[in-house]
C-alpha cells in the first residue's frame, strides 16, 4: 500500500517545522520565497495530496473576501450582525481567506454607488450581510463577482444564500406560548423590512392556525410595526389599548425595547404580559427578565457561507442555492404559564 505523505514527512525532509510547512503550503506570511518554493517542490516530489482548501486557495491570486453590511444593521454598540460578521471573518481565516469589511451607507445604497472594495478590485468575492434594496442588488450582480447573501434571500435573484430557519423557529416559539395557555398573541415586526421578518411572521401565523386560534385570514391579528422606512427600530410602538397575553417579537432587540416600553407603563413582564424574541443575542440575557427566544446558529451559518464561497471561487458556475440552518428554542423567564 502506497504511503500517505503528511506534512511531517515534508518537514523532516527539509529539517523544518510542520508549522513552517503549513504556512508555506497555504501561502501564509513568515516563510521566505526561497524556502516556500523548496517546500512546495518537495511536497510535489513526495506526492503530497493537497487538501481542498490548499488546492483552491493556491489558485486564487486575491484571497480577500468582502463582507458588505448596510449601516442600518451596524448600530452604535455590538449588534447581532456584528457577531455574525465576526464569525464569518473567523471562518474565512480558517480557510486561508481574509475578510475586508465595508459598511454601506444609506445614500450610497440609494444612489447605487459601488462599495470601494469592489470598485478598487480589493476582493475576489462578496458576502452581503443583511437585507439590501433590490436596486442595489442589481448593481452588485452586474459586477460579475462571486456573491452570497447571508441572513436573507431574494426570490427575484438567482443568488446563493444562507439563512436561519426563521419560519420553523418562530412556529415553535409561538406554539410554546400556546402550550402555556396563551391565545391572544400579537406579532411585532415590520413585514416588508426583511425576508427574515416575513418568514418569522408566517411561522407565527401557522402556529395560530394549527391550534385553531385563527381559522381564516381575516382572523389573523395585524402585525405591529417596530421600525421606520430605513429599518431603524422605533422608540415607541403603536401598541393596542387592550393588551394581549403575549407578544411575539421578530428579534431580541425589539423584545428588549418592548419590555422597556411596557415597564414605563407599569406593565410587568411576565406577570401581566409575556414576551418572546428571536436570535438569542446578548440583549436577551441582560434584559430583566431574560427573554425566551430562538438561538441562531451563527457558527454554522458562517461555515456554510464560507464553504459555498470557496466552491464558487473554484468554479464560477457553482450554485449552492438557499441553505437553511436550524436554530433552537431557548427558554428563559419572559413567559408566564397561564394554565
Amino acid at each position: 500500500m502506497k504511503k500517505v505523505i503528511r506534512m511531517i514527512d515534508i518537514a523532516e525532509s527539509l529539517n523544518v517545522s510542520v508549522v513552517t510547512v503549513s504556512n508555506a503550503l497555504n501561502d501564509r506570511e513568515g516563510v521566505s520565497p526561497e524556502l516556500r518554493a523548496a517546500i512546495k517542490k518537495t511536497a510535489d516530489d513526495l506526492g503530497y495530496k493537497y487538501t481542498v482548501n490548499e488546492r483552491i486557495t493556491s489558485k486564487i491570486e486575491n484571497r480577500n473576501i468582502g463582507i458588505l453590511m448596510s449601516e442600518r444593521f451596524v448600530g452604535e454598540k455590538g449588534t447581532f450582525y456584528w457577531r455574525l460578521c465576526q464569525e464569518t471573518s473567523k471562518e474565512l481565516l480558517k480557510k486561508n481567506l481574509f475578510a475586508i469589511n465595508e459598511t454601506l451607507s444609506k445614500d450610497d445604497e440609494k444612489a447605487g454607488i459601488l462599495p470601494r472594495i469592489i470598485s478598487e478590485n480589493k476582493v475576489s468575492g462578496l458576502i452581503v450581510l443583511g437585507q439590501i434594496k433590490h436596486s442595489y442588488i442589481d448593481v452588485l450582480i452586474r459586477c460579475d463577482i462571486p456573491l452570497i447573501f447571508l441572513d436573507f434571500y431574494d426570490k427575484h435573484y438567482n443568488v446563493d444564500s444562507v439563512v436561519t430557519d426563521n419560519f420553523y423557529g418562530m412556529y415553535l416559539l409561538t406554539d410554546y406560548l400556546i402550550e402555556n395557555g396563551h391565545k391572544d398573541i400579537r406579532f411585532i415586526g415590520r413585514l416588508n423590512a426583511t425576508s427574515s421578518i416575513q418568514d418569522r411572521y408566517l411561522g407565527y401565523v401557522k402556529a395560530l392556525m394549527e391550534n385553531n386560534i385563527c381559522t381564516q385570514n381575516s382572523d389573523i391579528p395585524k402585525a405591529i410595526n417596530d421600525r421606520d422606512d430605513n429599518g431603524i427600530t422605533l422608540k415607541e410602538f403603536d401598541l393596542p389599548e387592550k393588551m394581549p397575553s403575549a407578544f411575539v417579537c421578530n428579534c431580541d432587540e425589539t423584545a428588549f425595547r418592548l419590555i422597556s416600553i411596557l415597564r414605563s407603563r407599569n406593565i410587568n413582564v411576565p406577570d401581566d404580559v409575556s414576551v418572546v424574541g428571536f436570535d438569542n443575542f446578548i440583549v436577551s440575557d441582560v434584559c430583566d427578565p431574560p427573554i425566551t427566544t430562538v438561538e441562531v446558529n451563527m457558527k454554522a451559518m458562517a461555515e456554510e457561507t464560507v464553504a459555498a464561497m470557496l466552491k464558487k471561487l473554484e468554479n464560477k458556475k457553482y450554485r449552492a442555492g438557499r441553505k437553511i440552518i436550524l436554530g433552537k428554542t431557548v427558554i428563559k423567564e419572559s413567559v408566564k404559564n397561564l394554565k
